[in-house]
């Protein structure tokens, strides 16, 4: 079974549309990519079909009949149309072929995906082609219509070829019909693999991109570009990101999975799809408010990669908030215990507020209950577009919640889940889970309502977590100080990728300054007040030093968190909260991470017992 992205067909698709994303769904290798009307470069081809062994085709779908046509040649063809009258439109054949050829000319600028010597030097290493289906004319009809003098055999796809009901269909043919849409000169010595596959996908779709550095390559008198240090959005996490117009939907995934990221591409695209949509982000962290915000801002300002030069897009109606200050600038209320009048007020009717056409939520597991009740009642009941991203493994507010009693909409077969986290090497993922299994007062297994989320770690290693004890907090911070400067001596690791994290501000963030400037290492202390936070910016060369609550849905190469003995914190009632925000700061590493203490606390003995049981554990 084929990858189909989006994951289900629009409501408005043609029936013959219908018909063959499902066969193509159905009847293509499971590592074969099905696109259904994707914008690529400001075109919408009906299918694009990518598959390793196959290369790309562009199909056009058309559900005309035997009486539909009227007169054909090879630009254009005159229609019958349902109310009688007649008109004209581009050779279908033409506009597919047209489609591909963009698209290949876009693609043979990046210098890993042509042949740069020999007989097809600057042309792609795999073939490309096109072609129409008719889903509702034979072959028979192709030769009686004319259809086949003017659009070819080979490059269409008839009835019986596209449609299982039909006694003549086979799968085999199927694959065989569209390797002949490929009207290269040559056949692919070796399938594409998992990175050509992700370099075709960065470059026709910009909103599954998440880094590369590219490079310009002089080669035959053309300016190539060359692509390093790649990652893209993988498929599942696109699907969920491409389901444009598919009311509301709730995506539950561990720490690392993409979530953040899939929320910003989906704005991205909704306020693509629908230019006139009043758009709404929140979540609850300021500091997460701005990387989302700066997320979603870097999508539209984005140029094309394979141009000389790229227009740059404003972001639109796409509003990004914090919820306290949403309801500062957007409500005009002050307080949170205001809320509860505003629900009355809003009981009256919606007039004099705003009304958003699409509203997404991260961190949902952040959100009171009446908060979610105030944001639904603003959403469009048309649209009724709300995106609700949450893990519960890091829910710090102890909120508890029915979702379809709080929003009025049943997510009930409208969840996906993600488990794959992408963020952290297989070290910290296992290291992490295991002290959150190990201390959750359900054992990580969440509640009858909603179940806690195992993480599956990537393949990706690394080093292994370091924890230590010291002396003092100062030793704590001396070695932090010390590790940081050895990581950006030895491996290169800048200063705005490391961060360091605490629990509770007094006796800790005077020690961590003072280590970092003796050492004269710049910092920003991100978590200082409401300024620092909303003003945070990641790609400042300084050390980043943070609450642990400021941190959410943040991610660095190398983070440090000391004074670990302050967890679990004596005066919190709530344990679990403070076993999910050690959770979250060990899980904010990308690579290295490192726990230090110099006191005694649950946490800590257990640690001291890991280290013990396993040495290595210990640098």
């Amino acid at each position: 079974m084929a990858r189909t992205i989006p994951e289900t067909i629009r409501k408005e698709a043609t029936s013959g549309e219908r018909l063959l994303f499902q066969t193509l769904k159905e009847h293509l290798p499971q590592d074969y990519i099905v696109y259904h009307e994707p914008e690529i470069y400001g075109r919408r081809p009906d299918f694009v079909v990518i598959g390793p062994d196959l290369g790309l085709v562009v199909l056009e779908v058309k559900d005309y009949t035997k009486s539909t046509l009227v007169k054909l040649n090879p630009d254009r063809w005159s229609l019958h149309k349902r109310d009688g009258k007649r008109v004209t439109v581009t050779n279908p054949m033409k506009q597919a072929r047209d489609y591909a050829f963009r698209i290949a000319d876009k693609l043979k600028k990046d210098v890993a995906l042509v042949h740069t010597e020999g007989k097809y030097k600057m042309q792609l290493r795999f073939p490309y082609g096109f072609g129409t289906v008719f889903t509702r004319l034979s072959r028979k009809d192709l030769q009686e219509t004319g259809v086949k003098d003017v659009a070819g055999e080979k490059q269409v796809l008839t009835q019986e070829e596209i449609d299982p009901e039909k006694d003549q269909f086979s799968a085999i043919l199927l694959r065989r019909k569209l390797k002949e849409m490929l009207p290269a000169p040559f056949s692919m010595k070796n399938p594409l693999t998992e990175l050509d596959l992700a370099r075709i996908r960065y470059h026709l779709f910009p909103e599954v991109r998440i880094h590369g550095k590219i490079s310009k390559v002089h080669m035959h008198d053309s300016i190539l570009f060359h692509l390093e240090n790649l990652e893209t959005m993988d498929l599942h996490q696109e699907e969920l990101a491409k389901q444009i117009g598919d009311e509301h939907r709730l995506i539950r995934g561990v720490a690392g999975s993409g979530k953040t990221l899939i929320l910003a591409s989906r704005a991205h695209l909704l306020a693509k799809e629908h230019p006139d949509w009043n758009i709404l982000v929140l979540c609850y962290n300021i500091s997460l408010s701005r990387g989302i915000r700066r997320m979603i801002q870097e999508k539209f300002k984005e140029p094309d990669l394979l141009e000389e030069e790229g227009e740059v897009s404003e972001s639109g109606k796409v509003r990004v908030f914090n919820f306290h200050e949403w309801l500062r600038q957007e409500l005009k209320i002050s307080k949170e215990e205001e809320i509860p009048d505003l629900l009355e007020k809003l009981e009256q009717g919606t007039e004099g507020f705003p009304c958003y056409d699409a509203i997404l939520i991260d961190e949902g597991q952040d959100f009171q209950p009446e908060w979610l009740r105030l944001v639904s009642r603003l959403l469009n009941p048309k649209t009724r577009s709300l995106l609700l991203v949450e893990d519960r493994a890091q829910n710090i507010y102890a909120r508890r919640r029915s979702y379809k009693q709080d929003t009025g909409l049943d997510f009930r077969g409208r969840s996906r889940v993600l488990t794959v986290n992408y963020r952290n090497t297989a070290p910290i993922v296992r290291f992490s889970w295991d002290f959150y299994r190990a201390h959750a007062s359900d054992h990580g297994k969440g509640n009858d309502e909603v179940e806690i989320i195992a993480p599956q770690s990537t393949l990706r290693e690394g080093p292994k977590p370091v924890v230590r004890r010291f002396r003092s907090i100062g030793e704590e911070t001396d070695f932090v100080a010390e590790e940081i400067r050895r990581l950006r001596g030895e491996e290169g690791i800048p200063l705005s990728r490391m961060l360091i994290l605490y629990r509770v501000k007094y006796g800790t963030i005077d020690r961590i300054r003072d280590s970092l400037k003796k050492r004269g290492l710049p910092f920003t202390w991100i978590a200082e007040n409401s300024q620092s936070k909303r003003s945070f910016d990641p790609k400042e060369p300084t050390v980043k030093i943070s609450t642990i609550d400021s941190s959410k849905g943040l991610d660095f190469d190398a983070v440090f968190v000391v004074n670990v003995d302050r967890l679990p914190l004596s005066r919190e009632k709530n344990r679990d909260r403070e076993v999910s925000l050690l959770y979250i700061a060990m899980t904010r590493a990308k690579k290295h991470l490192c726990l230090t203490y110099s006191g005694d606390s649950e946490f800590t003995r257990y640690f001291d017992r890991r280290i013990q049981e396993n040495p290595s554990v210990h640098l």
